[in-house]
């Protein structure tokens, strides 16, 4: 288990040289953006009987989890699928708060009683 910044690698059966580590913390620094509090970020990598490496990645924050795995034959290509998934993960729970906080306003508003003699 290998530890950088706030990513923590877990390899099952796996080697991975400094270019693909790279590559995979330029990926999950793109979700950097749009998440503000990212406690930790927690990458497993395996190689199955089948030569087909699974990678999983896991973004922890104060208040959501975001999980994605991908299978496929190449380490870059599941990372490439699993951070696409983050990003909508991320980005359709964003739009949810984003709507939420927008009928809380409304719902406010409609309770306010302006009195028909106020200047404006």
């Amino acid at each position: 288990m290998i530890t950088q910044n706030n990513i923590k690698f877990l390899f099952k059966g796996v080697k991975i040289d400094n270019r693909t580590e790279e590559y995979i913390e330029k990926r999950l620094m793109s979700l950097d953006k749009l998440l503000k509090n990212i406690l930790i970020k927690e990458v497993e990598i395996d190689l199955d009987k089948k030569g087909k490496f699974r990678v999983e990645v896991m973004i922890k924050t104060p208040y959501n989890l975001y999980r994605s795995e991908e299978t496929t034959e190449s380490i870059e290509g599941s990372i490439d699928v699993v951070a696409n998934e983050l990003k909508i993960q991320i980005k359709k729970d964003l739009e949810k708060i984003k709507t939420q906080k927008k009928r809380g306003r409304i719902s406010i508003k409609k309770k306010i009683v302006v009195d028909k003699d106020a200047r404006f």
